[in-house]
Parts: structure tokens; sequence; C-alpha cells
């Protein structure tokens, strides 16, 4: 493996588990400590704590992008993705519990504007918005601004999962369904 990619791969889980445990008020030098690297190391990789934390988000954006953008598939309805996307959705949120956290801290982290924020998610969130926009022009989708329905989609995985995981370990196949088909009810036209 490439020592440079280790190390900076290194630093990211470091601060993403700093920031979950501690929130942004973890310093430099304990993410170093974490990273179990020089606290100097750090500015190789990330020229402040705002790029740091930006990092973080952004491999997150990457594993979501690898995980839940797919091709366009045109012999597939435009029910059958939306729905594909929920569950992989519902999937990616619950086995990880610290990145589950992470989503907790982004709406409310002064380090991020809303200009870093478009950068970073913009693609994955395009994504969402032309399914949806896709599914409401073949009539499968209720009306309205799909960034807000993507949005609605997206945050109510996410909370319903942070308030299941406060009362359980696990997630059923039926509890995980449940929540996939809630979410096709509300937005369903």
């Amino acid at each position: 493996m490439d020592i440079v990619l280790d190390k900076r791969e290194r630093i990211l889980a470091a601060a993403a588990r700093l920031i979950v445990r501690n929130g942004l008020q973890c310093s430099m030098a304990a993410i170093a400590e974490e990273a179990n690297v020089a606290t100097g190391s750090l500015y190789n990789y990330f020229d402040s704590k705002e790029a740091l934390v930006l990092g973080v988000y952004t491999r997150v954006t990457e594993l979501m992008t690898e995980r839940l953008v797919t091709p366009p598939d045109p012999a597939s309805g435009g029910e059958e993705p939306i729905r594909r996307y929920i569950e992989n959705y519902i999937d990616f949120i619950w086995e990880d519990a610290d990145r589950a956290v992470l989503f907790d801290y982004l709406d409310n982290n002064p380090l991020i504007t809303l200009s870093d924020a478009r950068t970073i998610f913009g693609a994955f969130v395009e994504h969402g918005i032309a399914m949806i926009e896709t599914a409401q022009a073949a009539g499968l989708v209720r009306a309205g601004p799909a960034t807000m329905i993507t949005s609605f989609v997206r945050g109510s995985i996410r909370n319903t999962l942070k308030r299941r995981r406060m009362t359980e370990t696990t997630l059923s196949a039926a509890d995980r369904q449940l929540v996939a088909d809630m979410c096709w009810a509300a937005i369903a036209a």
C-alpha cells in the first residue's frame, strides 16, 4: 500500500473518530496522536483544521458515491432505482454509527460553508435529484422540489436510525423494510 495514502487515510479516520467522540473541539495534536503521526505531518496533508474537516466529509462523500450512485438504467422503471437508493442509504447509515454521527455534526458545522457543502456533496445530491425528477416525470413521485424530497428521504432515514440505535443494536430485515416502505410511501404520487 502507498505509505502516503495510508498516512492520509489514517489521519482522516482519526479525525472522524475524534469529531464523533469530542465534536469539533478536538485539536490537531489530538488528531495526530490518534492517527499515530507527528503533528507536523498533519500539515503536510491538510493546511488547516478546516481543510482536515473538509477532507473527512469529502471521504464520506466518496464512500457514499461509490455505494449509492448508480448509472441510470432506462430499462428499469423510475420506482426501482429510488427504492434501491433508499435501501442502500439505510444500509450505508446503519452499518457505521460513527459515520451517522458525522452527518449530525455536518448540520451544525461552522467549519463547512454552504458553498463547501455544495462542492463536497454536489454530485451525490445531483444524482438523487435526477432520480426524483425522472420519477416525477413518469408520475411516480409526488410533485414538489426534488431537492426537498431527496433531503426529506435522507434526513428521515438518518433520524429514524439514530433513534433506533439508542434502543437497539440491530436492525432486523423487517424493520429495515419498514423504514424503506415508509420513505417510499411519503414520496410516492
